[in-house]
């Protein structure tokens, strides 16, 4: 179904030519970068550190950037910057723009103005799964002729890429609650003007910038407000919050999750070979089998909410069902690294409590190894503080073997709000747990290679670099086996 078209753009990108970002090197700046270049703009962008593999990226695209920050970067002044949402005042591209007036935007302002106009535009969020969901909505419009476009927070494995530009109608993008810019305290997602959208779920994260539960369900709330009657929202209904925040949307609406009385809806849930395999349905009836290459049951979820966007659309059943079963993931969810020794690693994202959970309980139910290892890292400004203590102690406990390393940047969280590492250590053993807090990757290495044997399964979680050990890690275990 052809939902219409969406007003124009508030800038007058007729008179624009050069656009400079401020934070080019974050992984959506990049894309955005990426895309204004292939409409035609003049782009140029810097950044404090030019790191892989956004820096690599940005030199194949040959956008030119420059390392550091300086006002010299902005001149002669360009005709528009984009400021990222990590930058504040006291940068000085920052202050240099406020100086001298030179017209400034977000990320999400600049993906409203230049590239959501005269498109039906699909939104996907919630807590968790966002970007698997997009990722396999932008692919199975692919697939299926459509031509889409598309802004994915990681890199979709068919696309090799977080991004595309079709000529079709649809721009599907993962839509994020966090704050936009120093300038617009608004979640992301309230500036991506939807016609179609979803909500996976709805749980507390972000801690640095929402107090409370109810501080991220009214920025949801906003977003439901957004949607016209002509559009349509998706709603995972296994999530109290996320049915809550869309009560009083003004558009039509469905519900997914496991339980049949939901729209859409699984059952017979299993795993075949290498495959997670289910029945989808819709209003209690076969839809269509399904059979997914990707492990875990929030995956089921991840393709009902999937299904009942590309419904909506108008996309047949059969090509549903064959993008579904041709998606091939996203890169670093749940992704196999390395077989060594009879060890199998993995790497996720999984940062949330509920996300390292439901990782854990994947790999244990669909592969069954003999010890599962998580080894992870307190990295996002939410897993460093000790607001889920207790949750994450019951997520990690879901493994067998758990390595903790000390606190990212702990400088940044007050101290009195800091993840406390040694109860969360003593609370793992307490619950006949093999738990350490090793000094750092290369004592988790030690320890790792000490203790770990062939029919385990190690799954590395975090979302940052964690000092290079999904590279080390597997190097170790190798050498150890040639010694």
């Amino acid at each position: 179904m052809e939902i219409g078209t969406i007003p124009t753009a508030m800038l007058s990108s007729d008179r624009i030519r050069r656009i400079h970002l401020i934070g080019v090197c974050g992984t959506a700046m990049a894309a955005l970068a990426a895309m204004l270049q292939e409409r035609g703009y003049e782009i140029t962008g810097s950044d404090s550190a030019m790191y892989p593999p956004m820096s690599d990226f940005l030199a194949r695209k040959k956008i030119r950037t420059v390392e550091g920050f300086a006002a010299a970067n902005l001149q002669p002044a360009p005709d528009l910057v984009v400021v990222g949402n990590a930058l504040s005042r006291g940068n000085p591209e920052i202050e240099f723009v406020l100086n001298f007036k030179i017209p400034y935007t977000s990320l999400p302002g600049a993906i409203k103005d230049f590239l959501l106009p005269g498109k039906t535009s699909v939104v996907v969020t919630g807590t968790h799964g966002k970007t698997t969901t997009t990722s396999m909505i932008s692919w199975i419009l692919h697939n299926a002729g459509y031509h889409p476009s598309f802004l994915i927070g990681g890199i979709a494995e068919n696309f090799q890429s977080s991004y595309g530009l079709g000529d079709g109608s649809h721009f599907v993008i993962e839509g994020d609650e966090y704050d936009s810019a120093f300038f617009d305290k608004g979640a992301k997602f309230l500036h991506y003007l939807p016609d179609v959208a979803a909500i996976g779920n709805v749980e507390f994260d972000h801690a640095d910038i929402y107090p409370d539960l109810e501080a991220v369900r009214q920025q949801f709330r906003r977003f439901v407000n957004l949607i016209p009657q002509r559009g349509f929202l998706a709603v995972g209904a296994d999530s109290p919050s996320a049915v809550e925040v869309s009560r009083n949307s003004f558009c039509a609406r469905e519900t997914f999750g496991l339980d049949a009385e939901n729209h859409w809806s699984a059952r017979n849930i299993r795993f075949e070979g290498d495959r997670l395999a289910f029945d989808l349905l819709y209003r209690k009836k076969l839809f269509r089998a399904i059979r997914l290459a990707l492990l875990g049951v929030y995956n089921v979820r991840n393709a009902l909410a999937a299904t009942a966007v590309l419904n909506r659309l108008g996309v047949p059943e059969d090509d549903i069902r064959d993008g579904m079963e041709t998606f091939q993931g996203v890169r670093r969810r749940l992704q196999f690294l390395a077989e060594t020794g009879g060890i199998r690693i993995y790497e996720d994202f999984a940062h949330h409590p509920t996300a390292v959970r439901e990782t854990l309980r994947a790999l244990r139910s669909s592969l069954h190894p003999a010890r599962l290892w998580a080894i992870y890292e307190p990295r996002s400004a939410t897993s460093r503080r000790n607001v889920f203590q207790r949750e994450i102690t019951e997520a990690l406990a879901e493994a067998d073997c758990i390595a903790v390393p000390p606190l990212y940047k702990p400088e940044k969280v007050p101290e009195g709000e800091r993840l406390d590492l040694t109860r969360l250590i003593d609370d793992l053993k307490a619950m006949g747990k093999a738990a350490w807090n090793p000094e750092g990757v290369e004592g988790i290495i030690l320890r790792v290679c000490s203790e770990a044997r062939a029919g385990d399964m190690i799954v590395i979680l975090s979302n940052g670099g964690f000092a290079g050990i999904y590279e080390k890690l597997p190097a170790a275990l190798r050498d150890r086996q040639e010694t």
